[in-house]
């Protein structure tokens, strides 16, 4: 997630087929073999980590950007909580979300596991031979990324501006608290906190009470700069909290030591 850059192979690395009887959303199934011809970016994300969703609207940039062009864009969404399990559930966070793409309901882990995926968010660019060109793992790059898309496109334009200032590749950010199981309480340091939460009810943040009315990732604070400070969080009847996830944020002006700070390629 920091210091991070797009990894360019340095053997020939072939697209994996999809597996069979696969569920997809806002497409028919697909075929790998079958998008020989254009570039296919592959994301393995899951809608409800705030690492995947603080990346999904470059995804969707890109689509939006490059599909005229060639660029097939195909999302896979593999479940790592238990309320991504329901593909009702995830369809309907994916039509809130706004993703137009093609997405592959990966809720068995079979495409994970043929890729040997290992997190989220990961990114896979194959170019028109269906080779890999470049891959990424965790947030950032997108720039680079976005590049790579152009040069196997052989097209010239603006990257899609930085979502967040801590997206930009001159970011200096500080590395979050570990992400927590279940509901946390305590100290932490980060840009911004979250909560995965399924079912409905009144979570109180630090003596503020949200109201809760889907399952998803929510996020419950962000401030300018990556803070140290001490969370109280109090989940109420009628919810479950399976973590409480912290994203990193752009380091403190004067305070930005070598030993806590990283800065983008």
């Amino acid at each position: 997630m920091l210091a991070s850059q797009a990894v360019r192979p340095s053997v020939d690395i072939p697209a994996p087929p999809f597996p069979p009887r696969l569920s997809w959303v806002n497409v028919a199934p697909l075929r790998m073999d079958k998008q020989r011809g254009r570039p296919v970016l592959v994301e393995f994300l899951d809608v409800f980590r705030p690492n995947s969703l603080r990346t999904l609207p470059y995804i969707r940039a890109w689509h939006e950007r490059y599909a005229a062009d060639g660029l097939r864009v195909i999302s896979v969404h593999t479940p790592g909580f238990e309320p991504g399990h329901d593909e009702d559930v995830v369809r309907a966070e994916l039509a809130r979300l706004g993703v137009e793409h093609p997405v592959c309901l990966d809720t068995d882990g079979r495409v994970w596991d043929v890729y040997g995926n290992q997190g989220w968010p990961s990114r896979y660019l194959f170019g028109r031979d269906q080779m890999l060109a470049a891959a990424h793992f965790g947030e950032g790059a997108y720039a680079e990324t976005e590049g790579v898309i152009q040069e196997l496109l052989g097209v010239e334009r603006e990257p899609v501006a930085p979502v967040r200032a801590e997206d930009a590749p001159e970011a200096l950010i500080v590395v979050p608290t570990e992400d927590q199981p279940g509901a946390y309480s305590g100290p932490y340091e980060a840009g911004e906190v979250w909560a995965v939460l399924s079912g409905s009810g009144e979570l109180v943040v630090d003596g503020r009470r949200m109201v809760i009315d889907r399952p998803g990732a929510h996020l419950l604070l962000r401030r300018p700069r990556s803070t140290a400070s001490v969370l109280e969080l109090d989940v109420g009847p009628g919810l479950v909290c399976h973590a409480t996830c912290f994203s990193p944020g752009l380091a403190p002006a004067s305070a930005a030591g070598p030993s806590s700070a990283q800065s983008r390629p």
